[in-house]
């Protein structure tokens, strides 16, 4: 497999009145070309950490991160970043918002407009392109700011916990949704969590890190196929594959009598 997002030994550090907190401390990982891999980990493991090191938002104190062997010096257009917060513009209507990132390249505004309205279409909001998001729901506005990151064609797509100020249903209808998005496209996706099953659930692997200091405590194979059912939830091999990522995430040793 073609590795699309690497981090080689990173470590990230941040001063604190009493010295430094170690965020994350020689984090090793390969991401593969149109992967979709999900991380997962208890409070304080550094999963925002490793997202925002990938989008080129913030520098490792020591080690690398590259995306096709090139190394990560900052945000760049390939990588589009999507947060638990929308942060949509509320005077703007749902097309001009998806449009918003698109301005900023130059393109023609027919091209935008033809661009808009695929992504717009691709997450099910065609009929609310006029809308202004002060009248859509939760689940909608999130809709619409993963319509505005694929609407500039990134070959990668980080997301910080998206689904996570959501209501069950509404999460468990976007988590759908964005792995239809994913089928269709087969960007490679870096997709953070706290929540287990939404982990195994979405990915081909799901990374459970260890914290204090954050790093990787392992990685679960998720041998399920696509697409992924509401039946699939169900089943024994689902089960079993929760478990063992729950196991994973919160029957972790304490920090001191780790190795």
């Amino acid at each position: 497999m073609t590795s699309k997002i690497s981090f080689r030994d990173v470590t990230r550090t941040f001063p604190v009145n009493n010295g430094a907190f170690t965020a994350l401390d020689g984090v090793s990982l390969d991401i593969g070309e149109r992967e979709f891999v999900t991380v997962v980990g208890p409070s304080g493991c550094g999963k925002s950490t490793l997202l925002a090191l990938a989008a080129g938002l913030d520098e490792p104190t020591s080690g690398e991160v590259t995306v096709d062997g090139e190394r990560v010096t900052g945000p760049g257009p390939e990588r589009g970043m999507i947060f638990q917060q929308y942060a949509l513009f509320p005077w703007l209507t749902v097309r001009r918002n998806v449009e918003f990132g698109l301005r900023l390249t130059g393109l023609p505004a027919a091209e935008r407009r033809a661009r808009a309205t695929h992504a717009i279409e691709l997450v099910g909001l065609a009929d609310f392109a006029d809308a202004l998001p002060k009248t859509l729901s939760g689940g909608m506005k999130q809709r619409c700011a993963i319509a505005r990151a694929y609407a500039v064609d990134p070959e990668v797509l980080l997301m910080d916990e998206p689904f996570g100020a959501l209501d069950a249903l509404t999460r468990v209808q976007l988590q759908d949704q964005l792995l239809r998005t994913w089928s269709a496209q087969r960007r490679t996706v870096l997709f953070v969590t706290h929540d287990v099953e939404e982990a195994v659930y979405l990915a081909r692997r799901v990374v459970v890190m260890a914290a204090r200091p954050g790093r990787v405590q392992e990685v679960v194979d998720i041998d399920l196929p696509y697409p992924r059912t509401e039946q699939m939830r169900l089943s024994p091999q689902f089960a079993a594959l929760r478990n063992r990522v729950w196991n994973a995430v919160y029957h972790q040793p304490p920090a001191a009598a780790r190795p």
